[in-house]
């Protein structure tokens, strides 16, 4: 009986020692969080995924208190809520442009044909590292959907072999452009009206040979707007964003109709 009080106490005295330690521990180690931290995280969406740059909204929000990061660093977060946080800052609000993804390839199932089969993992970076090229187009989609599995919001599917975004789901992230192992995806304003589905950069009837839906590098939309917003870089129209009037000549003018316009109102 003596030896389980004389336990008892030893666990007793060992449990107050370590409880006093921890106590002194935390005090000696404690690291004052700025209670902006915690108001600038709840103006933040939660989704953690990675656009700003920085390890999820927790990061982010540490880096805007301590002036690392604009109050707008997060590409996703309403203006509303960017409004939010510049107040908490005492900083006037930056103006956010929301971006969406634009998947510069319309080469289809019906634009082109299979060049070969790929056997291997259904994932477009599987299929690059393999070395194989699938389509008779090299540059195009090559559908397997790693943008796809990359969108935490739902906004991109493959549809009859090309990967197509829904605008209005898009939150402008970025994570399916950093997936695309051929970069055929890009972050355009949303208020934009046009964009051009093609990464062909052959001579046009290259491209013909082996894409019906492909830009020919004609020139056409080039003379058609006035406000210099599109060149042929080589052999491959180029939106300039920054100059686009969103006026439509050029996708009204372009033969191969590979000059979209877009819907994302």
């Amino acid at each position: 009986m003596g030896a389980i009080l004389i336990a008892t106490l030893v666990v007793g005295i060992v449990g107050l020692v370590i409880g006093i330690a921890l106590v002194f521990a935390g005090k000696k180690f404690y690291v004052e969080v700025d209670e902006r931290e915690t108001e600038v995280r709840e103006c933040l969406p939660g989704n953690n995924c990675g656009a700003c740059g920085y390890p999820g909204c927790d990061g982010v929000a540490a880096a805007i208190v301590k002036g690392e990061a604009p109050v707008n660093a997060c590409p996703v977060n309403t203006a509303e809520n960017n409004a939010k946080i510049a107040g908490i800052m005492g900083v006037e609000a930056a103006e956010t442009v929301k971006r969406v993804a634009f998947v510069k390839c319309a080469g289809d199932c019906e634009s082109t044909s299979n060049k070969c089969n790929y056997v291997g993992i259904n994932d477009c970076r599987a299929a690059v590292l393999a070395g194989i090229s699938i389509w008779e187009c090299d540059y195009g989609c090559l559908g397997y959907g790693s943008c796809v599995a990359a969108c935490t919001y739902n906004a991109i599917h493959v549809h009859n072999g090309v990967a197509v975004v829904d605008a209005d789901s898009c939150a402008g992230c970025g994570a399916c452009a950093k997936a695309c192992p051929k970069g055929l995806i890009e972050l355009i304003p949303a208020d934009k009206k046009v964009a051009v589905a093609c990464s062909n950069q052959d001579k046009g009837p290259e491209v013909k040979n082996v894409c019906t839906a492909g830009c020919i590098g004609c020139r056409l939309c080039t003379k058609q707007c006035e406000a210099d917003a599109i060149t042929v870089d080589g052999f491959l129209a180029h939106v300039d964003y920054d100059k686009c009037t969103g006026c439509g000549k050029c996708a009204e003018k372009c033969p191969s109709k590979i000059i979209t316009w877009l819907d994302n109102d």
